[in-house]
């Protein structure tokens, strides 16, 4: 299919492409596939409190009901998989398989919430005063702001949003200005399983299309009761105080760099597949994507080998083709960042196995490049730092310990996993003494999280959990209610106030 076949295909006219400044480009091959119109940093108040609006009825319906809503965007979704994977593809650059793949997320965390919303349980609790009960309840919350990165342009919101929306939330999102054409897509098909459910206020979901400018003013604004980020450290370290200054809430999901531990025991090929899929997909550029890897003393020269020529292998070129594995950076900014990080590499005593820019002649105007694996003698500076860029850095080890202790010394904390069929060897990598990520996995690489489990991460990573498991509670307020019953007033821990 052309460009403006997938753009058509994802419900866009030529009007709402041609007519703006905000300039789309693919990074398939760099050309522009669309003109939009963007919103100025002024129109989030209106934004806000139109939702503000939205929420002050959606909280006071049932939540059974309000997963109704998540159950018919998720019919939604199914049908449009191919067109919006499609769509992801062209807009992002990863391979379409993984756009497929972005799309069944957002189809399975509509599958979670509306279970989820016969079940934001809350507890009772033993009262220690005769004639009393205790319960704990949740509520909604309000306002959800999004603000979602390039490399996963609709999973994240929609992990967000789905909860949300049977927590009685509502909705604004502010997608990477590299990827807003996905985000509208997403509105029109939100906007379809509204119609059909019926009765849902309108500005349920907004979108803001914008650059840094519009995100700083959703983030400010007193409406928006929750922000949930996602996108680097240094982005994360911005939003985070002026959120909390002004007392609201936040989720960071920020940066990751990712280590797998191969130990003596481990299976070996199924090891050499799982280093590969978490080191090149997505070119690199996901959160979890594997950047580090230590190697047993007693394997590293034979697996180190194997593995370069099995990069050597991996199948570059336009991510839309069949056979493709690996596709473009998103952009220039991207590549220029990779390659500075391959000369610091050789600098501190790493040999660089591929890393080169490829497919020039044929796409002038994107961004391929080979994956690289630097062989480091020791994790120096620049491997404590995260490159989003397929670069894995390959280091010996000797003693477990030693091994898990230099994973865990980076700033970030998102993502780990060990491959070893020790069972002594794997319950110390996923205990106290052993990774100090928030995901921890074993004979599994770091990247391709279900979203059964809440996903994040610690330290610089920002502490945010998203998508599974008791997520939820994020985007709800916790009250705890105490009911006396009785007919006298006994005061709680035995005190005596008479008058």
């Amino acid at each position: 299919m052309t460009h403006t076949e997938i753009l058509m295909s994802a419900g866009f006219g030529q009007d709402e492409l041609a007519h703006g400044s905000l300039s789309v480009r693919t990074p398939v091959d760099g050309t522009e596939i669309a003109r939009l119109a963007v919103h100025d940093p002024s129109d989030i108040p209106a934004i806000s409190a139109k939702s503000r609006t939205a929420f002050a009825a959606w909280r006071q319906v049932p939540p059974p009901r309000r997963g109704e809503l998540v159950r018919l965007l998720g019919e939604e979704l199914r049908a449009e998989k191919e067109n919006l994977g499609r769509l992801v593809t062209l807009e992002c650059g990863k391979i379409l398989q993984e756009g497929l793949g972005e799309v069944q997320e957002m189809i399975d965390i509509c599958d979670f919430a509306v279970g989820l919303s016969r079940q934001l349980y809350g507890l009772t609790i033993a009262s220690e005063r005769p004639g009393h009960s205790m319960r704990e309840t949740w509520h909604p919350l309000g306002v959800c702001g999004v603000i979602s990165a390039f490399n996963f342009p609709v999973a994240v919101w929609c992990w967000n949003a789905a909860i949300a929306l049977v927590c009685g939330d509502s909705v604004i999102w502010k997608p990477s200005e590299l990827t807003p054409l996905t985000a509208l897509a997403c509105a029109k098909i939100f906007q379809r399983a509204a119609a059909r459910f019926g009765d849902a206020p309108g500005n349920l979901l907004q979108v803001v299309i914008g650059g840094r400018e519009c995100g700083e003013a959703l983030v400010a604004n007193d409406n928006i009761a929750l922000v949930s980020a996602t996108g680097s450290t240094r982005m994360g370290a911005m939003v985070g105080p002026v959120v909390a200054q002004r007392f609201g809430r936040s989720i960071l999901e920020l940066g990751g760099n990712n280590a797998m531990i191969v130990a003596p025991s481990a299976d070996l090929e199924m090891a050499l597949r799982a280093v590969v899929f978490s080191a090149v997909g997505t070119a690199g550029q996901r959160c979890t994507t594997l950047r580090r890897l230590f190697l047993h003393d007693s394997i590293h020269d034979s697996f180190l080998q194997r593995l370069i020529t099995a990069y050597e292998s991996l199948p570059i070129g336009n991510p839309l083709h069949d056979g493709t594995l690996i596709g473009p950076l998103i952009g220039r900014q991207s590549l220029n960042a990779m390659l500075d990080a391959l000369a610091q590499a050789r600098a501190e005593g790493g040999t660089v196995h591929g890393g080169e820019p490829t497919l020039q002649d044929t796409y002038p105007d994107a961004s391929y490049v080979a994956p690289a694996i630097v062989d480091m003698p020791a994790q120096t500076a620049v491997v404590t730092q995260e490159t989003f860029a397929p670069i894995l850095y390959v280091m010996k080890y000797s003693d477990l310990a030693d091994a898990i202790a230099a994973q865990n010394d980076v700033p970030q904390g998102l993502s780990s996993s060990i491959f070893t069929t020790d069972v002594r060897e794997a319950e110390t990598f996923i205990s106290v003494t052993g990774s100090d990520c928030g995901i921890a996995n074993v004979n599994i690489g770091p990247s391709g999280a279900e979203i059964g489990g809440a996903f994040g991460g610690e330290k610089e990573t920002g502490g945010g959990r998203e998508s599974g498991s008791d997520a939820w509670k994020g985007y709800m307020r916790r009250q705890t209610n105490t009911i006396n019953y009785s007919r006298g007033l006994p005061l709680a821990q035995g005190i005596t106030f008479d008058f």
